[in-house]
């Protein structure tokens, strides 16, 4: 029985576990879908500056979006550690003390992880994705 199947066990028994999943699972998709967004303007940047039109600022967005990957390739590479529940809290505390800011910047509205104008800007993206 894999993981996946006892977490789909687990929804059918109990209504309170399968809402509960349902509001992670939306929100894990707002996160993606805000990251996909800003990773595309980023990548659009960074084109329009090899050709020379890119301003300061819009450099500054690119290389934060650019730095909250990174945070998020260290989280992802830190959550498959072993007793990674244990150490993950302890990390970003020890990190916050240190004055390290290591949460990506789309994981810390806690809400919905993301703007109204994101959630937008995502369905419009989906709706214009040929299917495959």
């Amino acid at each position: 029985m894999t993981f996946l199947d006892l977490l789909l066990k687990l929804s059918k028994r109990s209504g309170a576990f399968k809402d509960y999943l349902e509001s992670i699972l939306s929100r894990l998709k707002s996160v993606l879908s805000k990251e996909t967004i800003e990773t595309k303007e980023m990548i659009a940047i960074y084109f329009q500056y090899s050709q020379g039109l890119a301003s300061n600022d819009d450099m500054k967005k690119a290389n934060e979006q650019f730095g909250d990957i990174l945070k998020s390739l260290g989280l992802g590479a830190l959550l498959i550690l072993p007793f990674a529940p244990i150490t993950f809290p302890l990390v970003v505390k020890l990190g916050q003390k240190m004055g390290i800011d290591i949460i990506p910047s789309s994981l810390k509205n806690k809400d919905t992880g993301v703007k109204e104008s994101s959630k937008d800007e995502a369905e419009e993206s989906s709706k214009d994705e040929i299917p495959s």
